[in-house]
């Protein structure tokens, strides 16, 4: 990516706004995963080692934007920021009016100061100008780490940098590593390149599947979205949940592959049950699922034929679970997919890609995440670039 960075700018002394993804999830107040906060941990202390002034921006959950929601506070954030940073990480009730101006004159060189959810605001996700004009004037320096939200057109993403033109307007080291190693795997692979598609719904998919088929070697699809594509060849599916609107698309996907030098391939075998839950009796279904069945995971066939093809290939990306791997047994296709891609990266060094989201956090469950490429913090965004789309808040950041 051919953009500036915060190593490139002079801090010292500067107010330096930096939108993060501090997005994770809480649970009684409580950090139940941190990852987001750690990845971000490089380009903060870039800042504050150098004698900038931080104040750092971040959105958490789904607020109504009608003013503070005490179970959506960014506040635990401040407080994990905090440990391992080893510093005071200072904190505000608001992130625009008075009293975050007056936060922000306190800021000493080298300190951090969290400001609270900017979604608490209707303006953040308006895209609204005079909400953004009030974040910019906080600023001498504008950095975009939150690639997570890099897809999204928010005030705080898009116009900021736009209010912020004339003054440095940079990336950090997480959205820089994140486009470098994606955007890298889509236009100049090493081959052969594979991608796994999982996932629930096949038209969150649609536009990646049609993308990568100009892209890739062979793609490999999964979880439930493998369900609306075999009812689109006419299979039964049994009680597997199918999206019917979707079919006809799903026949436009199957017909564009066929005139592809791409593999499409899905499942040929199913790990079946007639509910969702640990207790309920699995069945192996061959090619077409039984009347009464729901399709719960991939596989044995499946597995070994998807092996095959990952551990020879030399780029690959993943996006989206293979089945219920949340619930065991049906973690297995999603287990056995995960140590493979590790597998294919450590012993025979493939460029390993996992793609946010829930792909994710399974890599995390099964405790593989040093041993593939990269894992991104951001399920939507990869999967925008998986589609080929461009980013206008990455674009409007300066170029090198």
């Amino acid at each position: 990516m051919a953009k500036k960075t915060i190593a490139d700018m002079d801090v010292s002394g500067k107010r330096v706004l930096m939108r993060v993804d501090f997005n994770v999830p809480l649970a009684d107040g409580q950090i139940s995963d941190d990852r987001r906060i750690r990845m971000a941990v490089d380009s903060i202390r870039s800042v504050i080692d150098r004698g900038g002034r931080l104040i750092l921006a971040s959105h958490l959950g789904r607020p109504t934007g009608d003013g503070p929601e005490a179970a959506l506070s960014l506040k635990p954030c401040a407080d994990r920021l905090g440990e391992l940073l080893g510093k005071s990480v200072a904190f505000t009730g608001d992130c625009v009016g008075a009293a975050t101006t007056d936060a922000v004159a306190k800021i000493g060189d080298g300190g951090v100061l969290l400001l609270e959810n900017l979604r608490f605001h209707r303006g953040e996700k308006r895209g609204d100008l005079a909400f953004a004009g009030q974040l910019a004037s906080l600023a001498d320096i504008y950095c975009n780490d939150a690639f997570g939200t890099a897809h999204r057109e928010d005030a705080s993403m898009v116009a900021v940098p736009r209010a912020l033109a004339g003054k440095p307007r940079v990336a950090g080291f997480l959205l820089q590593k994140e486009i470098q190693y994606l955007s890298e795997a889509i236009a100049d692979p090493s081959r052969p390149f594979v991608a796994i598609l999982g996932g629930a719904k096949v038209s969150d998919k649609i536009t990646a599947i049609t993308n990568l088929l100009t892209k890739v070697d062979t793609i490999l699809i999964g979880g439930a979205m493998a369900y609306t594509l075999m009812l689109a060849q006419n299979k039964a599916v049994g009680n597997s949940p199918v999206e019917h609107h979707r079919v006809s698309e799903a026949r436009k996907i199957l017909d564009h592959a066929g005139h592809n030098s791409a593999d499409l391939m899905l499942p040929s075998d199913h790990v079946c049950g007639r509910e969702l839950n640990s207790l309920t009796e699995t069945k192996v279904c061959h090619d077409v699922i039984d009347d009464g069945l729901l399709g719960l995971d991939i596989g044995p066939r499946t597995i070994n034929t998807y092996k095959h093809e990952i551990i020879g290939a030399k780029t690959i990306v993943w996006n989206g679970p293979v089945g219920a791997f949340e619930i065991p047994p049906f973690d297995v296709g999603t287990k056995r997919i995960a140590h493979t891609i590790a597998d294919a990266t450590q012993q025979h060094g493939a460029v390993s890609i996992i793609g946010g989201g829930d792909s994710a956090a399974a890599i995390d469950k099964f405790g593989l995440s040093d041993k593939v490429s990269h894992v991104s913090t951001g399920g939507g965004a990869s999967l925008k670039m998986l589609e080929g789309k461009c980013f206008a808040s990455v674009d409007l950041l300066d170029d090198k």
